[in-house]
């Protein structure tokens, strides 16, 4: 019986052309009046996979669009009542469903606190968020019935990069833009196995994801869907940051997975890599560097030939897969997870 997560695993590459092709006009035309602004720095607003998303444009608006990104505490908002100043500031809301009630909370007090412009990105045009902000761009994802966003998260991703490309002016990268759709379908093709051979991990109980750079959000990002769907304690660390300590905690066998594809993040990462291999940890690598996936004990391979900074919109997907399989292995209902609700209404 195939599942919703499975479905929505799959319709990722579709999503992603319909996004390139029918969205882009309307993301040029924000990207203008945000021009027109001239805001001093980007605040993002989110919650749980939206706010991986989140730290994808921080990576993204900074380097494309030379635009400082930071993330909003929204507690301040909801729960102490003080909104911090935002003056100059772009204030994005991201949330999935639009039901959410933190970023709506900030949109709505942004304005009063300086903003000079409100921005939401939801899958639902017609949720709060998206009537209260200036400027909403819908990720026109369909549905998402699984709990566990996949779909709407790579959506989000490729959104945000069209808006740093439109801001940036970057028409060099158009034809990368266009292929995106493209390298998401041969990434789950090259990852048809993935999911059985998951079932390595059955008795895995924790585990630690390795990025770096844009990919940063993948390793939090596929941290969070180990968690929700397979109950695996998994813990999100930069490669940089591991080294001040918590690397003390690898021993022989110790579960490692390091999203390393070919870039500038890779650079730093591998000597990493070469001495975890080295000290016997369980290497699983997302990469489409040849050397660097030799050293995997599962190697999850992604096309070569992608712009580092686009590689998080694919490199999360053998990570689903990954995920998907695992919860398969231990009999997991991955569309209905302990717990787990689609719309988190907390403030």
């Amino acid at each position: 019986m195939t599942t919703w997560l499975e479905k929505e695993i799959a319709e990722q590459p579709e999503v992603l052309r319909r996004l390139v092709e029918e969205e882009r006009p309307h993301i040029a035309a924000i990207a203008r009046a945000i021009r027109d602004v001239q805001p001093r720095y980007a605040m993002i607003v989110a919650r749980g996979t939206s706010d991986n998303a989140a730290r994808y444009a921080q990576y993204t608006l900074g380097a494309l669009a030379g635009l400082a990104v930071g993330l909003a505490a929204p507690s301040l908002t909801t729960v102490y009542h003080r909104t911090p100043r935002l003056d100059g500031a772009l204030v994005i809301g991201i949330s999935q469903s639009g039901r959410s009630i933190e970023p709506a909370r900030v949109l709505e007090e942004a304005h009063a606190r300086g903003a000079v412009m409100t921005l939401s990105i939801t899958n639902d045009a017609g949720s709060p968020l998206a009537q209260i902000a200036d400027h909403h761009i819908p990720l026109n994802a369909g549905p998402e019935r699984s709990l566990a966003a996949t779909k709407t998260y790579t959506a989000q991703l490729l959104t945000l990069a069209l808006l740093a490309v439109e801001l940036s002016s970057g028409i060099e990268w158009d034809d990368a833009l266009q292929r995106v759709p493209e390298w998401m379908g041969t990434t789950l093709e090259m990852n048809e196995n993935t999911r059985a051979a998951a079932a390595r991990y059955t008795f895995m109980s924790h585990c630690v994801t390795l990025a770096r750079g844009f990919n940063y959000c993948t390793g939090f990002e596929l941290a969070l869907k180990l968690k929700e769907l397979t109950y695996v304690v998994a813990e999100a660390y930069s490669s940089a940051d591991f080294h001040h300590g918590p690397k003390a905690i690898v021993q022989p066998g110790f579960p490692l997975i390091a999203i390393a594809p070919q870039g500038e993040g890779l650079r730093t990462m591998a000597d990493s890599l070469q001495t975890f291999h080295d000290s016997g940890a369980d290497l699983t690598i997302i990469s489409n560097d040849p050397e660097t996936l030799s050293g995997a004990r599962l190697a999850l391979p992604i096309p070569a030939g992608i712009p580092e900074w686009l590689t998080p919109i694919v490199a999360i997907a053998p990570g689903q897969l990954l995920a998907l399989g695992l919860s398969e292995a231990r009999g997991i209902d991955v569309d209905s997870p302990r717990g787990l609700h689609k719309v988190t209404l907390t403030e």
